[in-house]
């Protein structure tokens, strides 16, 4: 399936701007092809830049402030030209997609409250022309799919997903917003928590799972969180038992979270606590290294997460 966006022309110049690519499916990390083609109207046009970047809806993080539209990433696919009057240019790119960019499309159905686009921007002076937007659907990594698949074995479902502005805390990440996964909890784990959401922070070695477990007693108005971090490698993800491997997690998750609970004071505001699984003899770190090296604990070459 081919998708293009074209742009009006812009002000003054006549120039049209078409973006068109080749699938607009892929997965994170992935190379997006595709090309963006200018056509110049009845006057010479000197472009200064030609840039792509991913554009998405973000909750920010003031709960009372409106959704924006958010240009997350973006690259360069041509320098300065001058395009004659009446001419074309066609320029191909292979657009990166970062390892964390979010997931807007799960089992094949595309995220009702996710939408993401490529736009072109053509720096024009004395201002930047933005082309229309190209749809991108991004499916899941492989182990972000099992990791999701477990969870619905394990009896949760999937109630929203969303983009929120801002980085966590002690979590080295690329990009400046990320994805959180609202997720209705499974029965055999109710009671000790009643909402789940989870958080994908992905690199080229691996994946970071994020549980944030949260508990409310609804007529007492207070609310208890905990966080707990789990890390994997995307090697041998084929071959891991991922109900086991979640289970284990949420076991593991909900039990920090009930011992915090108990050792609450229930007045007070909403506390938070972290933990990342690991072997005895490594250090904590906050997320997998540069080049591909895990720079967490708990996670062996084939899969070991020291669950």
């Amino acid at each position: 399936m081919r998708l293009t966006g074209v742009s009006p022309e812009s002000g003054g110049t006549g120039l049209t701007v078409r973006t068109t690519l080749a699938n607009p499916s892929t997965r994170p990390g992935l190379r997006l092809p595709g090309r963006v083609e200018l056509v110049a109207g009845a006057v010479d046009v000197p472009v200064f830049h030609v840039r792509l970047g991913l554009v998405s809806m973000v909750e920010p993080d003031d709960p009372e402030a409106p959704r924006r539209l958010v240009q997350f990433h973006q690259a360069q696919v041509a320098e300065s030209l001058v395009l004659g009057a009446g001419r074309a240019r066609s320029i191909p790119f292979e657009f990166a997609l970062p390892w964390e960019t979010p997931v807007t499309t799960l089992g094949g159905v595309p995220l009702l409250s996710l939408r993401m686009g490529l736009r072109a921007e053509v720096a024009i002076e004395p201002a930047v022309d933005q082309g229309a937007m190209v749809p991108v659907f991004v499916h899941p990594l492989p182990t972000q799919q099992q990791v999701l698949a477990a969870l619905a074995a394990l009896g949760f479902t999937v109630r929203q997903a969303g983009l929120v502005d801002g980085r966590l805390p002690a979590v080295e990440q690329a990009l400046p917003l990320h994805q959180r996964w609202g997720l209705w909890v499974g029965p055999v784990y109710a009671g000790p928590i009643t909402e789940l959401e989870v958080i994908f922070i992905a690199n080229s070695a691996g994946l970071e799972v994020i549980f944030w477990c949260d508990r409310r007693l609804a007529l007492a108005g207070i609310t208890h969180t905990s966080i707990s971090r789990f890390r994997v490698w995307h090697a041998g993800a084929d071959r891991r038992d991922w109900a086991s491997t979640v289970d284990g997690w949420l076991r593991e998750a909900i039990n920090r979270h009930a011992a915090a609970a108990s050792h609450a004071d229930w007045s007070a505001p909403i506390t938070e606590s972290a933990h990342v699984s690991r072997s005895p003899d490594e250090p904590i770190r906050p997320g997998f290294g540069p080049g591909g090296t895990a720079g967490g604990a708990g996670i062996g070459g084939g899969g070991g997460d020291g669950t």
